[in-house]
């Protein structure tokens, strides 16, 4: 079988790890990157190996100006892929939208463009069949992705009433902690519900779902809180049966010592992940509590990490080329995605 070509526009902090993914990938292929930067982000892609392409000519000479070695312009690029992965910032990939269709490629977003750009949005355990003869989707955003695999895994056993989460969010990337965030101040968001409850529907329309989000004065991992009404009374065993049952959810515990996201933070570099990444979500176990129809629980989320294994599976759904179950195996098996991160399987 012919490998799936893929291109990767945007090589900061999604479109890196998109890009390691992908070349994890049996199936898969990355032909080349594309960007408009020439400091050291995208020399290391240089000096990996990765065919690094520019977005235009002025790009193109700032490159090669540094030292870069360019295969090309962002339209060759195109016109020897099958699929592109666009990792541009907010906005870019909109724009850039109606440019990937004349090449005739297939696109996958991010997060951070509109559901209205096209008309999809994906999280792989939900709606993977549903990309079948469709040329784009839209991977939604890292707390998106995370309400919609712990919700997602609630309704799929019958169990989900309505649910409201309260969402703290780091403020901004690590990369960019010299030059932007917020200090000493926790800044609410200005409307009710946050993007990310009406987000999550993008892809389960018929949740009942309300978030609140503030951003508070730190740079990794988001923290959220959930409240759920139930559909009938239960107990804990049940709910943590129904996490299990969804990949990408993985217990932690208060118990052992992994009581914050810094604990998270260090529990992935002893791991050993690339990075010091978490594809998961990371659910604490302990704190999960059930009052009759009621569900409290709470988990973190790495914003530069949870999306990577939704994009490498719309890559597959996009193409046709593997059912859900078997996309989110391979993805998984290479990536090394766990489901509790301190004990080890049954």
């Amino acid at each position: 079988m012919n490998k799936i070509r893929v291109a990767v526009n945007g090589y900061g902090v999604i479109g890196k790890r998109v890009a390691d993914a992908v070349r994890l990938q049996s199936d898969m292929e990355l032909v080349g990157v594309s960007d408009v930067v020439s400091d050291y982000r995208i020399k290391v892609a240089d000096t990996l190996g990765i065919p690094v392409y520019a977005v235009n000519g002025e790009a193109e000479r700032a490159m090669s100006d540094s030292g870069l070695t360019v295969s090309g312009h962002l339209h060759d690029l195109l016109d020897n892929v099958d699929v592109v992965l666009d990792c541009t910032p907010k906005g870019i990939g909109a724009a850039n939208f109606e440019h990937y269709r004349e090449h005739g490629v297939r696109v996958v977003l991010q997060g951070g463009e509109s559901h209205d750009v096209t008309g999809h949005s994906f999280v792989a355990n939900v709606n993977y069949d549903s990309l079948k003869g469709l040329d784009s989707t839209r991977v939604v955003s890292c707390n998106t992705t995370a309400t919609v695999r712990t919700l997602a895994a609630l309704k799929n056993v019958g169990l989900l009433g309505k649910a409201r989460g309260v969402l703290f969010r780091r403020a901004t990337d690590p990369w960019e902690s010299d030059h932007s965030g917020i200090m000493n101040t926790v800044v609410p968001e200005a409307r009710i519900p946050s993007h990310q409850g009406p987000d999550a529907q993008t892809v389960i329309p018929d949740l009942d779902v309300v978030t609140m989000a503030a951003k508070g004065s730190h740079t990794q991992n988001h923290a959220h809180f959930w409240t759920v009404e139930l559909t009938r009374p239960t107990d804990e065993s049940e709910i943590l049966d129904a996490f299990r049952a969804m990949p990408r959810i993985a217990f932690v515990r208060h118990a052992e010592g992994v009581v914050a996201s810094n604990s998270v933070i260090e529990l992935m570099r002893d791991l050993g992940r690339p990075r010091g990444d978490m594809y998961e979500v990371a659910l604490w176990e302990d704190i999960l509590t059930v009052r009759g129809h009621e569900l409290f629980y709470t988990y973190s989320v790495d914003n530069q990490a949870i999306v990577i294994p939704e994009t490498i599976d719309a890559v597959r759904a996009l193409m046709g080329t593997s059912t859900a179950a078997d996309s989110i195996r391979l993805t998984d098996a290479s990536l090394g995605v766990m489901d509790d991160f301190t004990r080890a399987p049954s």
